[in-house]
């Protein structure tokens, strides 16, 4: 091979694996589509295989593409690695960092906080609860620099995958479906969720509301406009709709007057480290994502307790388990 790929080059070929669509993938990163379409011909002719069906009106990658992605991933993800460690030199050290979470992140984040002041020193960290708005314009405008949430996250902003949960909904536990072990989203469809404040990011409230539904029905809302998970089990609890949650909070949060119950066909959510994409990480973030990458590694290895004889993991991620070394 005369010369190596681009990580920029790379970075569009993993954009377009994503979105599957020349023209969604280059406004994804602010490029045109035909700027974008001679990428991957470089690629392809860099590398001498085809990566891009272009039969179809998709951009369909090719076996060899299919192959080939990961380990394009990998470079990238090893790039950002050096840019962040570039960054944490350049900055000389500074170690202050200004994180947000849900209230219920909270165990999980006291045993980040622990390893990363056991192998980093003793960082100062300043927390800050956020609701499902501030989550995002909190990041955008400055004021934390990471935030422990669940997605989705909408452009401008970088994640780190921390786990992935089943959901639940949320029910009145006088509710005739609350005393059930399960339920499915059929059962659900008449029952009106409570209502999301106006500036929640959409894809975020379809996602957390189930809407549509899998028959292609639009969800049905309550007048609130609720933006922390308090509010809205309160809500619930009052008889005024239903909401669906993340197995941790369920287990973090038990509450009077609800129940929670297993949706069958309810896809899960992802835990997300979160920090946005513009603005240069220091370096007490860099250190946690380094920690987190680990123990997502280790995970992926079978390093970590295999799970329970009832198919539950025997640690969840929020419980976080040991560490992973120094």
């Amino acid at each position: 091979m005369a010369t190596d790929p681009s990580t920029q080059q790379l970075r569009l070929l993993l954009a377009l694996a994503d979105e599957l669509h020349f023209g969604r993938a280059a406004r994804r990163m602010f490029v045109s589509q035909p700027a974008l379409s001679r990428t991957i011909r470089a690629l392809e002719e860099l590398w001498g295989v085809p990566l891009v069906d272009r039969s179809t009106r998709r951009a369909e990658l090719t076996a060899a593409g299919r192959d080939l992605l990961p380990h394009a991933r990998a470079v990238v993800e090893a790039a950002d690695t050096l840019r962040d460690a570039v960054r944490e030199v350049a900055q000389g050290g500074a170690r202050h960092l200004r994180i947000g979470s849900y209230l219920s992140a909270l165990p999980a984040l006291r045993i980040m906080f622990e390893e990363l002041r056991a192998r980093h020193g003793a960082p100062e960290v300043g927390w800050r609860d956020v609701d499902n708005v501030e989550q995002v314009g909190a990041l955008l405008d400055g004021r934390l620099d990471a935030v422990v949430c669940y997605g989705p996250m909408p452009e401008g902003i970088r994640t780190l995958a921390i786990g992935s949960e089943t959901r639940f909904v949320c029910l009145p536990d006088c509710h005739p479906l609350a005393d059930r072990d399960e339920v499915s989203l059929a059962q659900l469809a008449d029952l009106p969720v409570v209502g999301f404040s106006p500036h929640v990011h959409p894809r975020w409230r379809e996602f957390w509301a189930a809407d549509p539904r899998p028959d292609g029905r639009p969800v049905r809302y309550t007048v609130h406009e609720v933006t922390t998970l308090e509010s809205s089990i309160a809500h619930v609890s009052l008889g005024h709709g239903i909401r669906f949650i993340s197995e941790s909070c369920r287990a973090l949060m038990p509450r009077p007057g609800v129940r929670y119950v297993a949706v069958t066909d309810l896809p899960p959510c992802t835990a997300l480290l979160a920090w946005p994409a513009t603005r240069p990480s220091p370096p007490a973030l860099v250190h946690l994502r380094r920690i987190l990458r680990e123990r997502a590694a280790a995970h992926d290895a079978g390093n970590l307790p295999p799970p329970g004889g009832d198919g539950v993991p025997a640690r969840r991620w929020w419980e976080m388990g040991g560490t992973t070394g120094p």
